[in-house]
């Protein structure tokens, strides 16, 4: 009888554990992939070359490197943990060197909360700098990603911008950018597209992308392409791969005449904003990996 008791109290208690168990798995534990993946570090991994989490610090993770200069900035709460925060400031970083050398194409990737930064149509236009791989003595490094007002729309209303400059082999620059246009002008055809991008003032998904094969750059905010076809094939769609200006170094927030105490105009100036989540990546994202990573992280994965 003692026995029966012990082989009940045993099965009765292997029922409890499946079903805890089983209550476990249906509250959601275990998450649906989204595009195929678990969470955004597993997009492109075998191509990423800097991440800056943000979450408390600036360190980039993939190297291992602190900023060299931290001005202006803070932490608050972000698309995924914690983000970077700055008021008229920046972070520079010394070299890094995965970034001196590229495939031919990169990806940029990170989420950005900036304001209007024109009062009113007579006001100062000042850039928002997000990010810059620099080039020694000019003001727009070998690539950069900026939002900026062009032509007062209304508050919320950001032109978002990609700048590339690359070294050609007789040492002259090749350069170009893809952008969004936030306002019909009076000069415009038909292939100069227009839309106002409305995310001043919220945490909006930016991916900048230069296909080396084709010449092409592109940008994306919230996992659609915004900028205007009209400038985003170079050369004639003809291969021209990213080739850097080195030294070399990244900075958020800043273009490098900011940092190093040269600039003289009046448009350039440190961001007023948040960034989160930034990430470089060795390749061009496909439309998939990009949507990806805009959902991935927007859901905190």
């Amino acid at each position: 009888m003692k026995t029966n008791k012990i082989l009940v109290s045993a099965f009765a208690l292997s029922i409890a554990i499946a079903s805890i168990t089983s209550c476990s798995s249906d509250s959601g534990s275990s998450l649906p992939p989204i595009g195929g993946y678990n969470n955004a570090d597993e997009v492109a991994a075998s191509s990423l070359k800097a991440y800056w989490p943000l979450d408390g610090n600036g360190k980039e993770t993939v190297s291992n490197t602190s900023p060299s200069s931290t001005v202006a900035t803070t932490y608050v709460t972000g698309v995924k943990g914690q983000a970077a925060n700055f008021n008229s400031g920046y972070m520079a970083y010394p070299e890094i060197t995965a970034l001196n050398s590229t495939s031919g194409s990169v990806s940029i990737s990170c989420w950005v909360k900036v304001s209007n930064n024109k009062a009113n149509p007579s006001a100062v236009s000042t850039t928002s700098p997000i990010f810059s791989l620099t080039r020694t003595g000019e003001a727009f490094g070998n690539l950069n990603l900026m939002a900026e007002t062009h032509g007062l729309v209304t508050s919320d209303s950001i032109q978002m911008k990609g700048v590339f400059r690359i070294k050609k082999p007789d040492g002259t620059e090749f350069g170009g950018d893809a952008v969004n246009m936030i306002k019909q002008e009076a000069w415009m055809d038909a292939t100069h597209t227009w839309a106002a991008n409305k995310i001043g003032g919220q945490w909006a998904h930016v991916v900048y992308v230069y296909d080396g094969p084709t010449a092409t750059n592109k940008i994306y905010v919230n996992g659609a392409k915004i900028s205007n076809s009209a400038w985003e094939v170079r050369n004639g769609g003809a291969a021209f791969p990213l080739n850097h200006f080195l030294p070399t170094r990244p900075v958020i927030g800043a273009l490098e005449t900011v940092v190093n105490g040269t600039n003289v105009d009046t448009w350039n100036a440190a961001l007023k904003g948040g960034v989160d989540e930034l990430r470089i990546y060795d390749k061009t994202l496909t439309t998939a990996e990009i949507g990806a990573l805009y959902e991935l992280e927007l859901a905190g994965r």
